[in-house]
């Protein structure tokens, strides 16, 4: 997307980059695996089998757990303890694949197609997929609360409110209600065109604000100052955007075998993106200066952020 892709996968191999993506989604695998197990933990009932199944439906063997895979290594880079940044991890991936669940659902984006196999209200039925989601969003709390997480409940305290503020009214939960608006879902079905700037705002909301959560999640996991949090906000703030507007030109650009879930629906349902207000070369261009921008944001560590580099370009790269 870039117009160089070679110096992107040279970027990626000089410091591992596809490894580390792979052996952080894996840790993350095996760590919902253990979250999302039939036994109940202490003052729960029961997990009931059918929401039970359909949690893990929406969240196993799914994606490249790039959110987990940022806070991971953004603790990793103040030596953070990697079990907690993986708890983390964890929790921010819940929140996000609840938001798949009811994004997908008829009432919101209404698809049936999801990583390649049919969404989670498709697999089981509308009701079942809404109780999954919000299963799936209270467990991200609950393990963001355990010890395991930290010992320090002050730290604990700092990343659930951290998530909340991500996850909610003023982040994700925010920006796809700006989003159904400017698709003229209240208003008669007829579109609210957005400006650039409206049109940033409700994508760093709307996909930018847990991406964000995840680099600063990870900072404070490992115990970083409060300039080392905010170095790791920009860069999560610059690779939020470009997560988004990457997402947008594939949505513009792609097909559905590749991408891996239906493509071409931006501009059918008139959503706000900035593929739709500078064109597909203007958006290429903001992404480009978006990678620089992170890349920026993490300069002062030297080479330590090398990955964290490796990454924007990833996501300006990626082709599902």
């Amino acid at each position: 997307m870039l117009g160089n892709t070679k110096h992107a996968d040279v970027a990626s191999a000089d410091v591992g980059f596809p490894a580390r993506l792979d052996a952080v989604a894996a840790e993350t695998e095996t760590l919902l695996e253990r979250l999302l197990g039939a036994a109940p933990e202490a003052g729960e009932k029961a997990r009931p089998d059918r929401l039970l199944a359909a949690m893990r439906y929406a969240s196993l063997a799914g994606g490249k757990r790039f959110r987990p895979f940022l806070a991971v290594e953004s603790a990793a880079l103040f030596g953070g303890d990697r079990s907690r940044a993986l708890m983390v991890g964890a929790a921010v991936e819940l929140v996000h694949c609840y938001s798949l669940v009811h994004d997908d659902l008829p009432a919101m984006d209404n698809d049936d197609l999801r990583r390649g196999r049919p969404t989670t209200h498709k697999a089981f039925d509308d009701a079942t997929a809404i109780l999954a989601g919000d299963a799936l969003q209270t467990l991200a709390f609950d393990v963001l609360g355990r010890p395991e997480t930290h010992p320090d409940a002050v730290v604990r305290i700092d990343l659930v409110l951290a998530l909340a503020r991500a996850s909610g009214i003023g982040g994700m939960v925010g920006g796809q209600m700006l989003d159904l608006a400017a698709e003229g879902r209240f208003n008669g079905n007829v579109p609210q065109p957005l400006d650039r700037a409206a049109t940033e705002t409700m994508e760093s909301m709307k996909t930018g604000a847990l991406l964000r959560f995840s680099c600063v999640g990870g900072a404070i996991v490992a115990g970083a100052d409060r300039d080392a949090q905010a170095a790791l906000d920009r860069y999560g703030v610059a690779v939020g955007k470009a997560f988004q507007v990457a997402d947008d030109l594939l949505d513009a650009t792609g097909d559905a075998a590749t991408v891996g879930k239906a493509t071409g629906k931006d501009a059918g349902l008139h959503k706000a993106t900035l593929v739709r207000i500078m064109g597909v070369d203007g958006a290429r261009r903001a992404l480009a200066d978006l990678v620089a921008e992170a890349e920026a944001a993490v300069a002062a560590f030297g080479p330590k952020a090398d990955i964290l580099r490796a990454a924007a370009r990833f996501v300006a790269e990626r082709s599902h």
